[in-house]
């Protein structure tokens, strides 16, 4: 297990730019995938977008790709999730989440940070 301490997130209008950051405790991280998952009311968690340590390779949801950008940060351990032209629609909590592969990445192995609150008004 990995602990994952998420900052950012808050309320802004539709247009503008929010910047979530996870900070992941395990030194051995070379060797997780890494992502991002969200929330909305009402709905079931889902995929956003995550990133391989190893390799940085990344692969994003349809309806954030164009808009957001994930990113690692090597000496920092640390995930970063850049999101521009926020909808209404993004408004969700957002969730850090580490696996050892992306096939369990969002499933029983999963360690996940405790969210944070992003909130897009129109």
């Amino acid at each position: 297990q990995v602990r994952l301490v998420e900052s950012g997130g808050g309320l802004v209008q539709a247009g503008g730019s929010l910047s979530l950051s996870c900070v992941a405790s395990r030194r051995t991280i070379s060797a997780y995938v890494m992502g991002w998952f969200r929330q909305a009311p009402g709905k079931e968690r889902e995929f956003v977008a995550r990133i391989s340590w190893d390799d940085g390779n990344t692969r994003y949801a349809d309806s954030v790709k164009g808009r957001f950008t994930i990113s690692r940060d090597d000496a920092r351990n640390t995930v970063n999730l850049q999101m521009n032209n926020l909808k209404p629609e993004d408004t969700a909590v957002y969730f850090c989440a580490a696996s050892s592969s992306s096939t369990t990445l969002g499933h029983d192995s999963t360690s996940w940070g405790q969210g944070t609150q992003v909130t897009v008004s129109s």
